[in-house]
Parts: C-alpha cells; structure tokens; sequence
C-alpha cells in the first residue's frame, strides 16, 4: 500500500485520537523517537557492522524498525501541528540549494 504523508498524519491521528492521553508531549515524543532510532541502529549494526547478534537475540525487519521511526516522528509532526509534506518540501529545497555542487554527479545517458 502506498499512502501520501497526508494519509500517513490522518491515519496516525485516527489511532491516537482513540485514547484519552492523546499525543506525547514534545520530550517523551523526542525521548521515543531517540529509543527507536536507536533500536534501528543496532539492528543495522547487526546486519552491516562488526557486532554479530547473540543466539538468543531475534532477527529483527530492518522495515519494521524503519515504520516505528516514521509512526513516532508522524505523532510528534501531529503534536506539534507541522504538516510533514511542507517540512518534506522545505527539507529537500534546502538540501537541493545547499548541496547542488556538493557531490560528483553521474554522467548522463543520452536515448
């Protein structure tokens, strides 16, 4: 399934609108994104790095990891009412500007 950022915000709003504690504030929110960014990097240390898992440590989905990261960053953009595909646009115009001339670009193939 694919779903627009817009989707993505409404779909977490849905569920978290069901409780009465709502949304996080903004420090849980951030502590909560630093654990799952977290959880993430150990699973690609894992996969890429030199630190093997135990036996007894299950294999985690790099996916599932990435989707805990995007649903507590989701919470915290609703908290805090930032519409992520402007933060996204913003984001990417910066980057764009800033690192245009940054990295070596691959040759273009002509058809």
């Amino acid at each position: 399934m694919d779903y627009s950022t817009k989707e993505i915000q409404k779909r977490v709003d849905d569920y978290i609108s069901q409780f009465k504690e709502g949304y996080f504030s903004p420090l849980s929110l951030q502590a909560r994104l630093t654990e799952e960014v977290g959880e993430m990097a150990r699973e690609i240390n894992h996969r890429y790095g030199e630190k093997p898992k135990k036996d007894s440590e299950k294999e985690k989905a790099l996916e599932e990891e990435m989707g805990d990261v995007l649903f507590v960053l989701t919470c915290f953009a609703n908290s805090l009412d930032i519409d992520l595909s402007e933060a996204f646009e913003q984001s990417m115009s910066k980057i764009e500007s800033r690192d245009k001339d940054r990295w070596t670009r691959k040759e273009r193939e002509d058809n």
